[in-house]
Parts: C-alpha cells; sequence; structure tokens
C-alpha cells in the first residue's frame, strides 16, 4: 500500500503544533554568520537574528543536499513509497531546484514536487489541506491535486519597516519604493504569478499601511469564507492588534498566529507584518 509523506522547508512556518500533528518533515535552510552556520529554527531563533542584527547581518543558504538525501533515506526506512514536497516560491529561493535536481535522480520515492510561488503560511495553508486530504484518503494525488488547488486561492501581502534589507539580500524583485522611503510611502509587497516579490500598493505610514492590510482582508472575505494569518517579525504587539480586529470580521473560518522563519527575518528584518489570505 502506498505511503506518502508530505515535506516543506522551513520557511513555510507552520507551527510545530502543525508538524506534530499532521507528521509534516521540515528541512531546515541556513543562516551563515561570519562565526559559522546555523539550521533555520533548529540551531537559530528570530530573536537571535535581531538580536545580533547590529553587529552583522547574516545571509542565507539552501537546505543542505546532505540534510535533503538524508531526510529521503529516512523515510525510505519508514516504509514511505511517495513523498509530495512544498517549497518556498523559486523566484525568491533556489530551494525547490535543489531538491528537484536530487529526487531526479533518487530511487525508492515516487516525487512530487510543487513550487508554492508563495512563503510562510501562503505555502502552509495548502499543506495542511493536502495533510488532511492523505488523512482522509490516503490517495497520494488527491493530496497533491488539494494542495495545487488551495495555493490557487491563496495570497501573501506584508509590510516591512524598511526596504533596507530586501534590498541587501538581493530579494527586492519588483518592488519600488526607494525615493518613496523618504517620503513615508510602504509598499504593500505581495507575490506575483511567477514568485516574485512586487509592490501591490503604495500608502504613506507604518499606522496607515496596517490598516491597509485589514482593508484587503475586509474586501476578500465580504462574499468568501477565508482562513487568515498573521505572520510578523519583531512587532508582536502590532501583529496581535491586527489579529484581535480580523477575529470580528466576518467569513472568518480560521486564523493562525505566526512568527516568520529566521531565514526570511534576515531578508525583511525587524517590523514585517504579512497577512496570509486562503480560500475555503
Amino acid at each position: 500500500m502506498a505511503k506518502t509523506a508530505i515535506v516543506s522547508d522551513s520557511t513555510s512556518d507552520l507551527t510545530l503544533e502543525t508538524i506534530k500533528r499532521y507528521n509534516i518533515r521540515i528541512l531546515p535552510l541556513r543562516v551563515i554568520y561570519t562565526d559559522g552556520e546555523y539550521r533555520d529554527r533548529v540551531d537559530i531563533t528570530p530573536e537571535e537574528i535581531y538580536s545580533r542584527f547590529k553587529e552583522e547581518i547574516p545571509t542565507t543558504s539552501l537546505p543542505s543536499p546532505q540534510d535533503t538525501v538524508d531526510l529521503f533515506n529516512q523515510l525510505k526506512q519508514e516504509g514511505y513509497t511517495h513523498a509530495i514536497v512544498v517549497t518556498i516560491s523559486s523566484g525568491i529561493s533556489g530551494t525547490m531546484n535543489m531538491i528537484r535536481n536530487i529526487a531526479d535522480s533518487y530511487e525508492g520515492l515516487s516525487f512530487e514536487i510543487i513550487d508554492s510561488k508563495s512563503l510562510t503560511m501562503g505555502a502552509g495553508f495548502a499543506i495542511i489541506e493536502g495533510a488532511k486530504e492523505l488523512e482522509k484518503t490516503n490517495d497520494f494525488e488527491k493530496a497533491v491535486n488539494r494542495i495545487k488547488t488551495v495555493l490557487k486561492g491563496t495570497k501573501v501581502y506584508y509590510v516591512v519597516q524598511t526596504l533596507e534589507y530586501l534590498k541587501k539580500g538581493g530579494r527586492i524583485g519588483k518592488v519600488e519604493g526607494t525615493i518613496g522611503e523618504l517620503l513615508s510611502i510602504k509598499p504593500i509587497i505581495s507575490i506575483n504569478e511567477e514568485g516574485v516579490y512586487y509592490s501591490y500598493k503604495k500608502v504613506r505610514g507604518r499606522s496607515r499601511s496596517i490598516e491597509e492590510l485589514l482593508e484587503i482582508i475586509k474586501e476578500k472575505a465580504k462574499e468568501t469564507l477565508v482562513n487568515i494569518a498573521i505572520a510578523h517579525g519583531d512587532a508582536f504587539l502590532e501583529a496581535q492588534d491586527l489579529l484581535k480586529k480580523v477575529k470580528e470580521l466576518k467569513n472568518i473560518n480560521e486564523t493562525v498566529f505566526t512568527q516568520i522563519s529566521p531565514v526570511l527575518v534576515v531578508h525583511t528584518g525587524p517590523g514585517l507584518i504579512g497577512i496570509v489570505i486562503s480560500e475555503v
């Protein structure tokens, strides 16, 4: 009988409770300082990165190929026959291509490698729904189709305190705003169909940018039942306030509150607030 594992990378920002509940396997990306290399969410926390920003802004790297092979070997030893791997957008990271290259030559498991064209709970909601489908039907193809369907109905939007970190990390994509930063113009950043960041809308000021995130949710939830994730990077109180307001809206099926992974912290800096809207 087929036995299917669901694998993601550490940027999906799934809660530890969810990972344990559905036995989701996580491949950690890497955070690299001059004094060493750390596995995302395993050897380093977001708080540790924030505390070191003034002394050093680290770089990041893909999951190690050896970690990937080791995980595949472990799955095979545990009797898995299939693996569904959902990764951070290939427009932002080379993670998906690295995993695909290893999977293409790996024997003993049947793979479906899915480029989420997203990140954080933009991938996470789809992974959860795929896991639920597997639990219900144990059908590899149905789980794959469920994940792809949810990804199509899911959007990510976020704001940052400054674009400095996205620029330094080479992740600025199609986001505009260098001159606008001098005028306190804050872009609402989203991800396009190619999986690359772009400016969805521009507003003036921090408070207004967070209010705009709430307006985006209100508009989407007018006539559609949605799941909402609020993600933050060193902006706990602002994100909690936003979550409270979201819970008062109609057509909200489920809310998730999460902190972005250390790897994402490196590229966005402190002060990120993001929303993920997923149609139910």
